[in-house]
């Protein structure tokens, strides 16, 4: 029976796919840290620029290897990829997650971060890119039918009251 079980263990382990290593750039300095955690202690500093390489993923934290050392610096931090050359991937929004902000029992939510300037001062119309959003758009009949093979229900629930206003 052991055997069965460490096979199929084993058979899973396989299977799962390798996490492939990313490189990215640091977009604001960050302390290194031992645990992914904000009051983990730092082991090293990151400028902004520096390369790093991408081992894994926990949460809101990226383990990450660099000249300066290996340890976890937070998602927000970090531009995966060339800095130089835009990615197109929505891969990264919607792989975002919430993770412990530190060592107690507190849980953050990472947000999604706006533009910075050089973004907004760079950015340029995409033709390609706009149609490529609006292909997702699905008409109300077709999320009907999604919603009727995942069995969901429609549920309507009353919004709360508008908070009083002082006007003192």
């Amino acid at each position: 029976m052991n055997s069965i079980r460490l096979g199929a263990a084993l058979f899973a382990l396989l299977a799962m796919p390798a996490f492939a290593a990313e490189t990215g750039n640091v977009i604001r300095a960050d302390g290194i840290r031992i645990e992914p955690f904000r009051d983990a202690k730092k082991i090293a500093t990151l400028s902004v620029g520096d390369k790093v390489q991408i081992v894994k993923k926990d949460g809101g934290w990226l383990l990450i290897k660099s000249s300066k050392g290996k340890g976890w610096v937070h998602m927000l931090n970090v531009r995966k990829g060339d800095m130089r050359k835009p990615s197109g991937n929505i891969g990264g929004l919607l792989g975002m997650a919430s993770g412990r902000a530190g060592t107690g029992k507190i849980v953050a939510t990472t947000g999604i971060r706006g533009l910075d300037e050089v973004e907004l001062q760079s950015a340029k119309f995409n033709e390609t890119e706009l149609s490529l959003v609006e292909s997702y758009a699905i008409t109300r009949a077709e999320a009907q039918v999604f919603a009727a093979k995942g069995k969901l229900v429609a549920r309507e629930f009353d919004y709360l009251p508008s908070p009083e206003v002082s006007t003192k």
